[in-house]
């Protein structure tokens, strides 16, 4: 049992962390930057997101690593620097909030599988092996592979970390849309197919993260409670985007979002925190929520 299993048969809930995205880019980061580079560049800029969040309220939280593969990487010329800005990532989590449970945070790398594209499921593993190896030598206490839409590509991020260490806690989640057959991934996944095949690969958390307000996330954590008994972490957005003066924004307020936190729970979540727009003044509402 990992930390995360350990901790949750203490508490019934535990809060995760909110948007690093959000908060870097108001500390100054711009869409021609590369959030992984900030880790050496800007360390302490990210360790004041990890503090943030570790001050209000988190339990677990994540490492600014999301697009730290190689494939990801090699869309801005970084694709040698895979280990120094995981480890880097890493480190800045560990270092701003000590007191919380780190997890190390594994996106997708943009590329399909054959046969729909190039990669074989060897050389997906390898990919995210060199990742996750990194990220374990720093020394999180689990990993958080997240925002996931392909089934196949998920199970070869979560079979590289099990193979790597096989007692750390594996978070999977996925990011779900409102389709006319229920709540899709956008290559047709559903949260029934999450619910039966990542635990196979060695998750044991799953859940969903991104592209929804707390409010379909209640339909979609009742979904994936039907069909599984395992943790469920949820990473909603704060409310759905809007545009604005060529802006995408999200306007849910904290006190919105909490008010929504004991419907989630009651569904079936058992680790929530937030997504795009999400601030540590979300994190800190739904926490009293909780705690109240």
């Amino acid at each position: 049992m990992g930390v995360i299993l350990d901790l949750l048969t203490q508490k019934k809930v535990l809060i995760s962390d909110g948007a690093w995205g959000t908060m870097l880019q108001a500390k100054g980061m711009t869409p021609q930057d590369c959030p992984e580079e900030w880790n050496i560049s800007h360390a302490e800029a990210v360790q004041s997101v990890a503090t943030a969040y570790q001050d209000a309220g988190s339990d677990l939280i994540l490492t600014n690593t999301f697009g730290g593969s190689s494939i990801k990487l090699a869309k801005m010329g970084y694709e040698q620097r895979v280990a120094e800005f995981n480890l880097a990532g890493a480190k800045n989590s560990l270092i701003g909030a000590p007191q919380a449970i780190i997890a190390g945070s594994v996106g997708p790398t943009g590329e399909f599988l054959q046969p729909l594209g190039t990669a074989t499921s060897e050389e997906m593993t390898a990919v995210f092996t060199q990742q996750f190896t990194a990220l374990l030598e720093a020394g999180v206490h689990a990993v958080c592979v997240e925002t996931m839409t392909a089934i196949d590509e998920a199970i070869c991020a979560v079979q590289a970390a099990r193979t790597l260490d096989a007692d750390i806690d594996i978070i999977s989640t996925f990011t779900f849309d409102p389709t006319p057959n229920g709540y899709r991934t956008m290559m047709g996944v559903s949260p029934q197919q999450v619910a039966e095949e990542l635990p196979k690969a060695g998750a044991n958390i799953i859940g969903a993260n991104c592209g929804n307000g707390i409010q379909q996330m209640i339909e979609i954590t009742g979904e994936l409670r039907e069909h599984t008994d395992l943790p469920i972490l949820i990473h909603a957005n704060a409310g759905l985007p809007e545009l604005v003066d060529g802006q995408t924004v999200f306007r849910q307020s904290p006190e919105a979002m909490a008010a929504l936190t004991q419907p989630l729970v009651d569904a079936g979540a058992n680790i929530i925190g937030g997504c795009c727009g999400t601030t540590p003044a979300h994190i800190a509402a739904m926490k009293a929520a909780i705690d109240n």
